[in-house]
């Protein structure tokens, strides 16, 4: 039980000030501000270990893991407690009769886009486990239907968590599928039934043809599997750039300077797919995972058009319940007067059409 508490996140939580282990928003918001944007460039290898040249961040130890477990405890409602996003019927169905570019939200991390006639398949886990934890709803397109429907996808992966990097999906879509995925991972990958994988750093770009391309960008998060050392492969964020639109793929990450640094870099970006999980309790998770209040900002920081809320709603991984930054980002938008029409809280099985720039 404590390995795969290792392994599966460092997650985060809401607090006043400053909280029982002393962690103070303020402090680290300034932390944040003395890091430096040219760090975000510096070489982040070392002694066999990837790293965020930016920022130190210490190792959770077996005893932070405990306190968050045994001790760090936050009164939910009920409402809290049992609210799920809904799941929509009869995607197939709805696939079959939509035209042109969408994003289905299929759950968790795992997006089904189509831009152009091509589709694109991020962090795909349809199993009913992400190694330990169960699924609390259903994935929106089973994967036995996936296949019988799409027989060629291009898939991104952003780290090798087992919520995103999910062995038993991996090896049953198609092999021929073009693989994207960070430094360290193309071997495991290959393993996994695949044979088109490439291996990206950190501002890297692939280009994909037809005037669209891939870059991989920097995020501030973690790597572990039981396979798989601590921080021996990367983690990373994408912008998918093609001529009809732009969408930057989180993955997971606390926040940072680099959606400062994506925004200035890369201006015109449509939809920006945020992290929105595992932030509770706050002091255990606020280097790798944001609260809803910093994710907000890196989505204000990233200038992009819409918000699509993510990895919500499907696993229980953090300290809050799974369906909690749902409604807390509901709550945020309305008590910070946001524009609502700007955040897309995606239904799982929902599709989602993807209109033109400018519209």
């Amino acid at each position: 039980m404590a390995l795969t508490l290792l392994l599966l996140i460092p997650a985060e939580s809401s607090c006043s000030s400053k909280d029982k282990k002393g962690f103070s928003e303020i402090q680290w918001a300034r932390q944040v501000e003395e890091t430096k944007t040219k760090d975000l460039y510096a070489p982040h290898y070392k002694d066999k270990k990837f790293f965020a040249p930016w920022m130190e961040i210490k190792d959770k130890s077996f005893l932070d893991v405990l306190g968050w477990k045994l001790f760090s405890k936050t009164n939910y409602t009920k409402k809290e407690k049992v609210f799920l996003p809904r799941v929509i019927p009869d995607t197939v169905k709805r696939l079959q009769q939509t035209k042109g570019d969408f994003i289905l939200w299929i759950g968790h991390n795992t997006f089904l886009i189509r831009i152009g006639g091509t589709f694109w398949l991020t962090d795909p886990i349809f199993s009913k486990r992400a190694l330990l934890p169960a699924r609390l709803t259903p994935p929106g397109l089973s994967l036995k239907e996936f296949n019988n429907i799409i027989k060629d996808v291009n898939i991104v992966i952003s780290h090798n968590h087992y919520d995103h990097l999910d062995r038993p999906s991996m090896k049953q879509l198609p092999q021929h599928s073009t693989v994207f995925v960070p430094k360290g991972l193309k071997e495991s990958v290959m393993g996994m039934k695949k044979n088109n994988v490439h291996e990206m750093d950190w501002w890297e770009e692939f280009e994909i043809g037809n005037g669209s391309k891939l870059i991989c960008l920097p995020a501030q998060h973690w790597s572990l599997r039981i396979n798989q050392g601590r921080n021996q492969s990367l983690w990373a964020s994408y912008l998918l750039v093609t001529p009809a639109v732009t969408l930057y793929l989180g993955g997971d990450s606390g926040y940072f300077k680099g959606f400062r640094e994506i925004g200035r870099r890369y201006p015109g970006i449509d939809y920006a797919f945020m992290a929105t999980t595992a932030y509770h309790p706050r002091w255990f998770m606020y280097h790798h995972h944001m609260n809803i209040a910093e994710a907000v900002k890196g989505f204000k920081d990233l200038n992009a058009r819409y918000f699509i809320p993510t990895q919500w709603g499907a696993f229980h991984l953090g300290g809050e319940p799974a369906g909690f930054p749902g409604l807390d980002l509901c709550r945020h938008i309305q008590k910070n007067l946001l524009d609502p029409s700007r955040f897309k809280i995606m239904d799982i099985g929902e599709i989602l059409p993807i209109g033109s720039p400018g519209n």
